[in-house]
């Protein structure tokens, strides 16, 4: 019996796309998630607050969307739904907060709005739980 091609890559997409939720979401996790967490009262003093809604209002909402939010890419758990939180505070940090940067000084966060945008339209492949995997992974 013939296998179709696409049989065939179907698994190389799936273990991309969860490559792709891992890493992405680690590096979001470890360089601005973690930190903001460990140093709550530091971050509260210091952030920037573009919509004049008090330092709490804008830590929180960063917060969820990069700790929160990987953490639940990573598990493949809702999402398209969690990227949505991480896409629009990387938008309000690069659009807003930091406008005057070049494309070269904000390339981190252009390449995680690209990783995000890419785990929104894909989802999050079958490499996740619940879900039973035509490869070696579940």
């Amino acid at each position: 019996m013939k296998t179709s091609t696409f049989s065939a890559i179907t698994p190389r997409i799936d273990a991309g796309l969860f490559f792709l939720r891992l890493t992405g979401s680690l590096l979001l996790l470890y360089v601005h998630g973690l930190p903001k967490v460990l140093h709550f009262s530091q971050e509260l003093a210091h952030i920037e607050d573009p919509f004049g809604l008090g330092p709490w209002m804008s830590l929180l909402p960063a917060i969820v969307a990069e700790v929160v939010c990987p953490l639940l890419i990573i598990a493949g758990i809702y999402t398209r739904l969690a990227c949505l939180p991480i896409i629009i505070v990387l938008l309000v940090a690069m659009l807003v907060v930091h406008a005057d940067w070049s494309v070269a000084e904000g390339q981190f966060g252009w390449l995680l709005l690209i990783i995000f945008t890419t785990l929104l339209l894909t989802g999050p492949g079958s490499w996740r739980p619940g879900t039973a995997a035509k490869g070696a992974m579940a």
